[in-house]
């Protein structure tokens, strides 16, 4: 049902250079990307300009040049660096006279591939039904009218209008399993923070070093290669630091212009990431496309809701280059902000356990409010966070509640509220002391 490749698959890849930074892609990445596959590039067709082809991408003569070099490598498949709409798929495909993927049919084949646990199937199966879903037109152009006659008169829809019935019948049963699973996960979260035990989610873009770094640090035996998404459902390990013990969440790398459909599918998942208490940016220090990597990062973190949650960069890599040592760099206030390891070698461990002691101190917020009655609204959002220690009322109907909870957490809420919770706050030592 699902475009996915098959060993010994060959490729020629298309990569186009545009002026518009949104549009421009790297052909590096996708060389990558079709490697983690399993495809084996014969032929690359590159070029320059302003603005997609409405027709073909790529214009009518690159696509002639593509025909060609497709019938003389014989590949099978021909993968673009770029977003493709239905259309342009399907006129590519009666040109080259073989399958055509765009960049986003690929990343979700990557992703079916890597796919082990339940839920990971599921996501990758929305992702993949959502996508397609548009294009179903490109191959039942054969059915596309209602057939009459004796023994051919059908339920009065065409195939296509059946498929897509079908493929929204199958994408809300997927929907409400993913729902479960939520639940699932938000009740596992509870618990966590009902031990008081913190969670700190790694996070950076693809091929990072994100899980050897998580093997290194907890022992374990997560799946860690050099190629793109070798990590995709979520791990989870207890991590031993100096003055206590945190769990550590092992997460999905991001990419540039990751595809929405994934975004969505991958909520569950990526509610570790948006409930941590502190996130490990990982980069790698000696790729020359680090700062880049890194703001398209930042850009997914938005995205998801996770850009409220406190940061603490990790340079992995430093094996790679030369006169850089392990070290901790802070801030003007004396916060750590950057550290300097190497996950492959084992490199500044003592350093990024000593920085994660420290910040994790400061990410857990304990304090009083006193929320009137017109602002119990407030109430359910808390006892969602599980954060509620105490819970009374005073002789104005006011609800004294006394919470704990994570500093993401606190901002988010107090960002919804627009300040108004913040001003709900007070000490009641000092009121005693004033009566």
């Amino acid at each position: 049902m699902f475009d996915r490749y098959e060993a010994g698959e060959t490729a020629v890849l298309v990569h186009i250079d545009f002026s518009d930074e949104e549009r421009r892609e790297d052909l590096v990445e996708l060389q990558l990307l079709v490697e983690s596959a399993g495809a084996r590039s014969v032929g690359v067709i590159t070029g320059s300009r302003r603005s997609p082809d409405r027709k073909f991408f790529i214009g009518s003569g690159k696509a002639e040049e593509l025909a060609a070099l497709v019938a003389a490598t014989e590949a099978n498949v021909v993968i673009f660096n770029h977003a493709l709409s239905p259309a342009q798929e399907r006129n590519l495909e009666q040109v080259c006279q073989c399958r055509v993927l765009d960049r986003t049919s690929l990343i979700l084949d990557i992703f079916a591939q890597r796919a082990r646990t339940h839920e990971g199937k599921l996501q990758v199966e929305l992702a993949q039904l959502r996508h397609m879903s548009t294009r179903l037109v490109r191959g039942w152009t054969h059915l596309e009218r209602q057939k009459g006659g004796i023994g051919l008169r059908g339920p009065g829809e065409t195939q296509l209008e059946t498929d897509r019935r079908l493929l929204r019948g199958r994408i809300k049963n997927i929907n409400k399993r993913l729902e479960r699973v939520d639940k699932q996960r938000e009740q596992s979260r509870r618990a966590r923070k009902r031990s008081d035990m913190p969670t700190v989610s790694l996070v950076g873009y693809t091929n990072a070093g994100k899980s050897t770094l998580f093997n290194a640090l907890t022992s374990s035996d997560v799946y860690a290669a050099d190629q793109l998404f070798a990590t995709l459902d979520p791990t989870l390990r207890k991590l031993d630091l100096p003055d206590g013990a945190v769990i550590l969440a092992d997460t999905v790398g991001f990419i540039r212009h990751l595809p929405h459909d994934l975004v969505a599918a991958f909520k569950a998942t990526l509610q570790e990431t948006r409930q941590a208490e502190l996130l490990l940016h990982i980069v790698d220090c000696a790729d020359e496309n680090m700062a880049d990597n890194f703001e398209q990062v930042q850009s997914v973190l938005k995205e998801i809701d996770a850009d409220e949650v406190m940061q603490l960069i990790v340079c992995n890599k430093i094996d790679l280059l030369e006169d850089v040592t392990p070290r901790i760099e802070y801030d003007d206030r004396g916060k750590p902000v950057r550290v300097w390891v190497s996950a492959h070698k084992r490199l500044g461990f003592d350093l990024l356990l000593k920085a994660i002691t420290e910040l994790i101190g400061e990410v857990i917020h304990e304090f009083t409010l006193r929320i009137p009655a017109t602002a119990g609204h407030y109430l359910g959002q808390f006892y969602r966070l599980d954060a509620i220690q105490q819970k009374e009322y005073d002789d104005l109907g006011n609800c004294i509640l006394s919470v704990r909870l994570s500093d993401a957490d606190w901002r988010r809420l107090a960002k919804q509220s627009q300040g108004e919770l913040e001003t709900f706050i007070f000490d009641p030592s000092i009121e005693k002391a004033v009566c």
